[in-house]
């Protein structure tokens, strides 16, 4: 696995409680191709926003939080490779780690590439969002179809 040096950020929000238990470091990361209709963050469908951060840049901004972490966008799982190389970074120092995917935990798993990140990850919400099964009672997710998977 190699270091990738750069990532495409949008944004980081810290100390926030919606993308997980307790107070989190969110990273949004650019780019989505599945632009599920009444998606909360159109914004993050492009490839090309956000900002070039290296991994050193977000690990010492994750260390001085000093919170678990989540990675969501966009959809971090189209950078399988340099999501992997993070989140393995980020359980080195002893967090946790969530990821919000648009694909499937089926689909990842059928996939050499987008499964390369799996060890490093304890948690996946996984599915699109689909606007008609919206439903704002939902911990952590947008859709009843989308299912938070422990893997660790």
């Amino acid at each position: 696995m190699q270091d990738i040096q750069k990532y495409k950020v949008l944004d980081i929000v810290k100390g926030t409680t919606v993308d997980g238990p307790g107070f989190r470091t969110a990273i949004y990361f650019a780019g989505c191709s599945h632009q599920c209709p009444g998606c909360h963050n159109p914004q993050s469908w492009d490839f090309n926003a956000g900002t070039e951060m290296t991994i050193d840049e977000l690990m010492n901004i994750i260390e001085e939080e000093d919170f678990d972490v989540t990675l969501t966008g966009g959809d971090p799982l189209y950078h399988p490779e340099e999501i992997a190389v993070l989140a393995k970074r980020i359980k080195e120092k002893g967090h946790t780690v969530w990821l919000y995917t648009g694909f499937t935990i089926e689909e990842i798993r059928a996939s050499e590439r987008l499964s390369i990140p799996l060890p490093y990850l304890d948690v996946i919400v996984d599915g699109p969002f689909i606007q008609s099964l919206r439903d704002p009672d939902l911990l952590f997710r947008g859709s009843s179809n989308q299912r938070i998977i422990y893997l660790s």
